[in-house]
């Protein structure tokens, strides 16, 4: 109990301190673009109902998880096949390096000509920027794999299915876990960069219509609102992480007291 309030200490102290000093700085404001914290704050109740989180937070959130997961097996899945094999990462490496170069908000106006500009666009964006952290992690991940283990599984016949489920997704799990954290920030960048093209809804939508009807104070909310998300979703992953990865977590812990 002890070690996990001072873990929430450690989580909560920046972000108070660095509220405090958005409060103290801003308290005297008259700038327009810049409203008094306790304003924005105040306004926040007003701007965010019940009916405005639903239709757009609700859905900004969804596209996310859609656009996030077919990323990630997308990006798990070529990447074990490209990490797995020499000659397919001797073929594949260029026009990954190509792809990889060519940023997500470019690709926008691109996949609006073949997806519309419903959610599947939004989503094929969010998919688009997020499968390449993934799917580069996953491949170092399946390279690494400790070589006398993988000896070890042939000689005990474990083979096919079993030797991906047991050894070489399990190694490469941590890895695999860095890319996927790496691609949750990515997703919520793209996620609000997809909804300010051609969008009726959604945290990008509402924060662009504030913005351009001159509603200072409403569109702070919406961005403080989106660090919240962020924060939340950084939380909820690290706890799948840390259930998931409990092994590997253990064994440093073990080689660190050792």
């Amino acid at each position: 109990m002890r070690r996990l309030l001072l873990r929430a200490v450690y989580a909560l102290a920046l972000p108070a301190v660095l509220v405090a000093l958005w409060w103290l700085a801003s308290a005297g404001s008259t700038n327009v673009y810049w409203p008094p914290l306790r304003t924005i704050l105040r306004t926040f109740p007003d701007v965010w109902t019940g009916r405005r989180l639903r239709d757009d937070l609700l859905r900004s959130v969804l596209r996310l998880l859609a656009g996030y997961a077919t990323a990630a097996v997308a990006g798990v899945a070529l990447g074990t096949v490209v990490g797995s094999y020499r000659w397919v990462r001797a073929v594949c490496e260029p026009i990954l390096e190509f792809l990889r170069a060519v940023p997500p908000p470019v690709l926008v106006p691109v996949i609006m000509l073949f997806a519309g500009i419903g959610d599947g666009m939004k989503i094929m964006v969010i998919a688009s920027g997020c499968v390449w952290p993934v799917l580069l992690n996953t491949v170092e991940g399946v390279r690494a794999v400790d070589p006398v283990l993988a000896e070890t599984a042939r000689s005990y016949g474990v083979t096919g299915a079993a030797r991906l489920r047991t050894l070489v997704l399990r190694s490469a799990s941590p890895q695999i876990f860095a890319g996927l954290r790496q691609a949750l920030s990515i997703g919520i960048i793209l996620m609000v960069i997809s909804e300010m093209f051609a969008a009726s809804n959604g945290l990008g939508f509402t924060i662009v219509q504030f913005q351009r009807g001159f509603a200072i104070p409403d569109m702070w909310t919406g961005i403080l609102l989106l660090g919240l998300l962020g924060f939340v979703l950084s939380v909820v992953f690290r706890m799948v992480e840390r259930r998931v990865l409990g092994w590997y977590h253990g064994l440093r812990a073990a080689a660190r007291r050792s």
